[in-house]
């Protein structure tokens, strides 16, 4: 099951490429939770911006490395 806020005070991640990545990594079940307005924001919205979520330093930090 893959529950996923659509709101629009997160404007900025109503991007359609994250709909549907959660849409479609749901198995069975996906759930949307917000505003039909959100979700047609992430729709419309076709355009992709680069993340900064320092995912490579995080794991680097769980493994105890360190750069």
């Amino acid at each position: 099951c893959v529950v996923l806020p659509v709101v629009t005070q997160h404007y900025l991640m109503l991007q359609r490429n994250l709909l549907y990545t959660a849409i479609t990594r749901a198995k069975k079940l996906v759930i949307l939770a917000g505003t039909r307005r959100a979700v047609a924001m992430a729709v419309r919205n076709n355009r992709v911006t680069e993340r900064h979520t320092a995912l490579d330093w995080r794991l680097g930090n769980l493994s105890g490395e360190s750069e």
